[in-house]
């Protein structure tokens, strides 16, 4: 980056090995930045919460709209190897979608997060962005792995997209994390809203992408 020293590392040993057919130009990845910041949909402004589901919903648009598209994991090394580095806010990990960039027929991954930046940035600037104090620790993922094995993060032990979690993304959407203590209540309390929110989501799936390529 530039002869920058950066307060993030690429973890290789718990990224996947990715393949993709094509790749966009850093135009396309701004439109898409800022197609998935202004919709309505996304709740931005509440950074804290659902970056899991954030980006769950956006790689599953993505794979709808043919769009080559992953996810970009970063983690405190305090989080992930007992040592110092420590993330903004507090976090653990942050997750975001990544999609790749060619740059002077170079591939670099590129990241949709409005909640912590203001453009598509590539995943070295993404994560530095957000680590607080040296070390974090990045990586990529196939689109599809949804959450981590907590007890015992590895590169191939990661939980996939299924059913369920698919029912948290769009209660995420939703602003309600289904998974708290009190999630069962804040849900049963939302079902409207929920419902409301899938139904949108689904439109937006279904609707064609809107991106010209």
């Amino acid at each position: 980056m530039n002869g920058l020293q950066l307060k993030t590392y690429f973890e290789a040993t718990l990224s996947d090995e990715v393949y993709f057919d094509n790749h966009l130009t850093i135009e396309q990845a701004n439109i898409i930045f800022d197609f998935f910041k202004k919709h309505w949909l996304f709740k931005w402004h509440d950074a804290h919460n659902d970056c899991e589901d954030r980006a769950n919903a956006i790689c599953i648009l993505l794979d709808q709209w043919r769009v080559p598209n992953f996810k970009a994991w970063v983690f405190s090394g305090q989080f992930l190897k007992g040592e110092q580095g420590t993330l903004n806010n507090l976090w653990n990990y942050h997750v975001a979608t990544a999609i790749p960039v060619s740059i002077n027929n170079s591939i670099y991954f590129y990241i949709i997060d409005p909640a912590t930046l203001q453009q598509s940035e590539s995943i070295e600037v993404w994560a530095d962005n957000v680590t607080e104090s040296p070390y974090s620790y990045n990586l990529i993922k196939q689109g599809n792995c949804y959450i981590f094995a907590a007890d015992n993060i590895q590169q191939n032990n990661w939980y996939l997209r299924n059913q369920e979690n698919y029912r948290w993304t769009i209660e995420g959407l939703a602003g309600i994390n289904g998974v708290a203590p009190d999630g069962e209540q804040f849900i049963n309390e939302n079902k409207l809203l929920i419902e409301k929110t899938r139904i949108e989501f689904n439109k937006l799936k279904n609707g064609g992408s809107p991106f010209k390529r």
